[in-house]
């Protein structure tokens, strides 16, 4: 005999349609249903693009956040705890994506310096937006996936982990993101501030710090959807008693001087090692700063940790305690190409977007998610905005297992490249505001 359900999808449909608030029951229940197959996928893509078309009010948002960690497990850190028998805190990044964005990969074990355990549940690329875990999969021997008894036995000994999430976190979520993604739902923020929400609270960390870009290599291109989207994603974390802050941070430029998978590993160490780009040795030391005062550490020194080493032994820990060989050669392209300056004067600009489809359309991304991707390819930049360039210089090195690549990878990079006569400066800005 089959249950009568308490409601009907149309009716659902219909109330978002006509702007009208969804009660807390009609969510809770359209959640749960989609999850077991009771609702349709045409049904909730129709209130999906309801929702991207008609926005939610905060109350919508938050209920739809909490019915999405109901539909699955959630995660407890409370029994990580020190010799003393402290309680050990917790705290975690997540970035709305970008290019050259590497910066989970020396932020992780910096923040574990300090007795702050970071659980960071991490993501693939999909598009021209690079992914944490095609990066580490680089390193050869490094896995992904995790139990959860391995996460919290390395979160114990080691202090961080950067692992995929687990089928059993918001399950709803992982459904709902497949279907966005394919009904041109994506860019609605009260589904976008849920699905990172929902995620990040049920893993339970104590603080929540947001690195969420604007520019045009980011999702969100204008400063103000960016600010719209952490303001929403902070009031859902502060709702559920977790310490939520965010940096809103540009994207117009790639981060660093590498897009790829093994090349961003690369410049990772460079900067774990005391080095490294300076956009990307700022924004980490930032992120660190802000990720230990929610989790009530003060007086740390995140830059110094870089400088003397700290850092790099905790990354060494945790890249064998995943069965990777934190010694070992990174994979290297078979083909290279360079892009040369056009012309004499200062380089203003280099868009983002445009390296990141050069670097995917090499291989370094994918364009669905079971495509592979090729662990050597990408861009590796010689110069910055702000840099003086001849004409004939080398900007930029093309890298690629596969050469008939290159030709859809400069038609990308056409128009990317800004030279200015000497003496102008680039306006763009690495972190733009906090929002607390």
């Amino acid at each position: 005999m089959t249950t009568a359900e308490p409601f009907d999808a149309v009716d659902v449909i219909r109330a978002k349609r006509d702007r009208r608030e969804l009660a807390d029951a009609q969510i809770d229940w359209v959640i749960d249903a989609y999850t077991r197959g009771a609702v349709a996928d045409e049904q909730m893509s129709a209130l999906a693009m309801a929702i991207l078309l008609n926005g939610m009010t905060h109350r919508e948002t938050a209920r739809w956040t909490t019915a999405m960690i109901a539909s699955g497990e959630r995660l407890d850190f409370s029994s990580l705890r020190t010799r003393s028998g402290a309680r050990v805190p917790t705290a975690d990044k997540h970035s709305t994506g970008g290019v050259g964005d590497k910066i989970t990969l020396p932020l992780a074990p910096l923040v574990a310096v300090f007795g702050v355990a970071v659980p960071q549940l991490s993501g693939r690329g999909l598009g021209h937006t690079g992914g944490t875990l095609d990066k580490l999969e680089s390193i050869p021997g490094w896995r992904a996936s995790l139990t959860n008894e391995e996460m919290m036995s390395q979160l114990g000994e080691v202090g961080a982990v950067v692992c995929a999430a687990g089928a059993g976190l918001a399950p709803a979520d992982k459904k709902l993101y497949a279907l966005r993604d394919v009904t041109g739902t994506v860019e609605a923020i009260p589904l976008i501030a849920s699905s990172i929400m929902s995620k990040k609270i049920a893993e339970g960390t104590g603080a929540l710090v947001l690195d969420v870009k604007v520019g045009s290599g980011a999702f969100m291109k204008d400063e103000a959807s960016a600010r719209e989207l952490a303001q929403t994603m902070v009031a859902l974390g502060q709702d559920a008693g977790v310490h939520t802050v965010a940096l809103l941070t540009g994207m117009s430029t790639p981060l660093g001087l590498t897009a790829g998978n093994a090349i961003e590993v690369e410049e990772s160490l460079e900067v774990l090692a005391g080095g490294g780009p300076e956009d990307v040795v700022e924004l980490t030391v930032r992120l660190a700063e802000e990720m230990l005062a929610g989790a009530g550490v003060h007086g740390a020194d995140p830059a110094a940790a870089l400088r003397d080493g700290r850092a790099m032994d905790v990354w060494r820990r945790m890249i064998a305690a995943q069965g990777g060989d934190p010694d070992a050669a990174l994979p290297q392209a078979k083909e290279s190409e360079t892009v040369y300056a056009p012309a004499d004067g200062v380089l203003v600009g280099l868009d983002a977007l445009s390296v990141g489809v050069a670097a995917w359309r090499l291989g370094a991304g994918r364009a669905r998610k079971e495509d592979a991707v090729q662990a050597g390819a990408g861009v590796r930049l010689h110069a910055k905005p702000g840099a003086t360039v001849r004409a004939g210089e080398p900007l930029m090195t093309l890298l690629t297992d596969t050469p008939e690549r290159f030709d859809r990878a400069r038609e990308a990079l056409e128009g990317a490249v800004t030279i200015a006569p000497e003496g102008s400066r680039p306006a763009s800005r690495l972190i733009l505001d906090r929002i607390a």
